[in-house]
């Protein structure tokens, strides 16, 4: 991990962020949460519901983890400490998210409803949910000890 600021924050800002393995985890997170979500739009809905919450959860996910990535680039981090319990707080509520999500689109992917190119897209939005689980587990798991250290 990079070195603590003047101000306290152990979060690196600049093109740090590219180098630093907390926040390097965010591109994945960014690449498989995309994915899942371009690859459900992509197929014909089954289960109405269970779709709305795995599109919710993947387009909150991008969009939020797109929004963390450019501010650590600005620097908005280095005004406060409390970007770190941000950081944890988030990355934990998105890998239960998207464990919930990846769990879902897998339990619906089980039934092959529509024969061919759908089946395959589907079995690839739930390879990625789960790909995109285990990055923001391991975002969240490098994020509470960050905490837990600065603190």
């Amino acid at each position: 991990m990079s070195s603590a600021d003047d101000s306290g924050s152990t979060i690196p800002s600049g093109c740090n962020v590219f180098v630093s393995v907390p926040e390097l985890l965010m591109l994945g997170e960014f690449v498989f949460g995309g994915l899942v979500w371009i690859l459900v739009a992509s197929t014909r809905v089954a289960f109405a519901f269970d779709q709305g919450w795995v599109m919710f959860v993947s387009v909150f996910c991008f969009v939020i983890t797109t929004l963390l990535f450019i501010l650590y680039m600005v620097g908005v981090q280095r005004s406060s400490s409390a970007w770190t319990v941000v950081d944890v707080f988030y990355h934990v509520i998105a890998a239960i998210f998207y464990l919930s999500i990846a769990v879902l689109q897998a339990s619906d992917t089980r039934f092959p409803l529509f024969a061919g190119n759908y089946y395959r897209i589907n079995i690839a939005a739930t390879v990625f949910a789960f790909l995109a689980t285990l990055l923001y587990t391991i975002h969240a798991i490098l994020s509470i000890v960050r905490w837990k250290t600065s603190s």
